[in-house]
């Protein structure tokens, strides 16, 4: 196995998630295994977690997350606080078990961002995770530093949104 990349989705557009989703779907299909840690989002059902269960134990998602947080950095509750520390024992912990081919942090731009995760811990664990994990970031306004340490780096831009038209959130399209 060669040297593990760190991989960055991010952006104010759509498919962050997805497109991390599929790269674990190809890395699953040359007999890797895979694990996504969702950072935020909450306990509800999606597609991915139904579509994912088949293909365990080779690819698990993990919801840490307690659903949307507060978006502003002084505003987060003791609770959103406390949630963001074990989640990121956590992530710590799948990160260096060697369990994993590839990891995903799914939104966890977002946690940085907000002022939940520090992007400093972040970048010593990632510099310091062994050599072949790759580890996949998501989540809108990753950090500078995040962007400067990453191997690749993509940035899904909205052109157009249906959201705006009122057409809501579609099973197999958000969720």
């Amino acid at each position: 196995m060669g040297n593990g990349l760190i991989i960055v989705n991010t952006g104010n557009g759509k498919g962050k998630t997805t497109a991390a989703l599929g790269l674990g779907l190809r890395a699953v299909g040359h007999g890797m295994k895979v694990l996504m840690l969702q950072f935020i989002k909450g306990t509800w059902l999606t597609g991915e977690l139904c579509a994912v269960k088949r293909l365990e134990p080779n690819f698990k998602i993990v919801q840490l997350g307690q659903g949307f947080v507060k978006t502003q950095k002084n505003e987060q509750s003791e609770e959103a606080i406390e949630n963001a520390r074990v989640s990121w024992d956590y992530a710590k912990q799948e990160m260096f078990s060697d369990l994993y081919d590839t990891i995903i942090l799914d939104e966890v731009n977002n946690m940085i961002d907000y002022g939940l995760l520090n992007v400093e811990d972040v970048i010593s664990v990632l510099k310091e995770r062994p050599k072949r994990l790759n580890v996949i970031l998501t989540g809108r306004n990753a950090h500078g530093k995040i962007i400067e340490l990453a191997d690749m780096v993509t940035e899904m831009q909205e052109i157009k949104h249906h959201y705006k038209k009122g057409i809501k959130a579609q099973k197999g399209i958000e969720f």
